[in-house]
């Protein structure tokens, strides 16, 4: 690949996400959106008709394809291990939506089979490429907080029985888990970005399915102790009416920061003599799963298209870095009392 030739995408499974990811391949210069496919080529030649591209007959014709060079897999969850793997193995870089995949086994899978083939993995995180959360990051290893002492993370969220019904969606052999592995996967890799991860054995939960009709938790609290000495409290649900947007409290010795939907809403550092407030544009996530904006999954395809190309991308949610958040949430499931 010439370095001036722009980098051809395809995208594969073609349901609610994906064109979010077409949206954002087209924004980008260096980016040329080839085409899709889907385990429905109906849907696939509808989408690729939506978008003035290619309808590939299935994921086969797709890999043997020279002009894609990387894949956008956006099937349900259970499948990304194996797609992941696959086309992997046929020499293409691969973009994963969250999460990485739903079983710690799975992530390490995937790891081998990018050292085996030498190319490039990311994970969607797109909640990274938030301004304000880079300034957290910025702030919190720049120590002025103190020492971290309480890391709390709230996702109270709400689906409809509607979202549920007829669906991959809340069924363990695809979704793997529910308001954590699904819903919660974000705000849980941000909190471990912003704060570390978990130790090991220093998790305690209640995991429960206590209002909609699925085969995994709707409702979990986990009481955890961070590899820093910090303690915290995740709260996962998708169950509470009207849905609250997602907040994560970082407090230390010397300062706090509270952030809200990927917004720094208070800022305090007792050194500098901070005590600030800030307005926050509450997002629709909390309450409607297809509020996804382009903007923020295009900052990170860019950033990837750099890394494709051997630049230094700090911070890139890899396959290691996509693994932990689903090391943390399996943590807590099997941690449940």
């Amino acid at each position: 690949m010439g370095t001036n030739k722009k980098l051809g995408f395809a995208i594969y499974g073609c349901g609610m996400i994906s064109s979010v990811h077409a949206n954002s391949v087209l924004e980008i210069e260096d980016a040329e959106l080839i085409g899709a496919a889907d385990i429905s080529y109906e849907r696939a030649s509808d989408f690729a008709k939506k978008y003035n591209v290619r309808a590939f007959s299935d994921y086969s014709e797709l890999l043997n394809s020279e002009e894609v060079d990387a894949v956008c897999i956006c099937t349900p969850s259970g499948t990304h291990a194996d797609l992941a793997i696959e086309a992997l193995r046929a020499k293409k870089n691969i973009i994963l939506e969250k999460p990485m995949a739903i079983t710690v086994q799975d992530c390490d899978r995937i790891i081998a089979a990018c050292e085996e083939c030498g190319k490039r993995l990311m994970v969607i995180s797109q909640l990274r490429e938030k301004p304000d959360i880079i300034r957290a990051k910025e702030i919190i290893v720049s120590g002025k907080l103190g020492k971290i002492v309480l890391c709390n993370l709230q996702m109270k969220y709400y689906r409809s029985p509607e979202y549920y019904k007829g669906s991959w969606r809340g069924t363990k052999e695809m979704d793997g888990g529910g308001a954590l592995m699904n819903q919660g996967v974000h705000g849980i890799d941000v909190i471990s970005y912003l704060c570390g991860k978990i130790k090991p054995k220093s998790c305690q939960s209640l995991v429960r399915t206590i209002v909609h009709d699925i085969e995994v938790e709707d409702t979990a609290v986990a009481i955890c102790e961070f590899e820093s000495g910090a303690l915290g409290i995740i709260t996962g649900t998708t169950s509470v009416y009207p849905g609250f947007s997602r907040e994560i409290e970082i407090c230390g010795s010397a300062g706090t920061l509270i952030i809200r939907d990927g917004q720094i809403e208070r800022l305090v550092i007792k050194d500098d003599g901070i005590d600030e407030t800030y307005d926050v544009t509450e997002g629709e996530g909390k309450k409607d799963a297809s509020a996804v904006p382009t903007k923020w999954h295009k900052l990170q395809i860019t950033r990837f298209i750099k890394a494709i190309r051997g630049e230094d991308v700090p911070d890139l949610c890899d396959q290691h870095q996509g693994k932990i958040a689903v090391e943390l949430i399996k943590r807590i499931y099997e941690n449940s009392i």
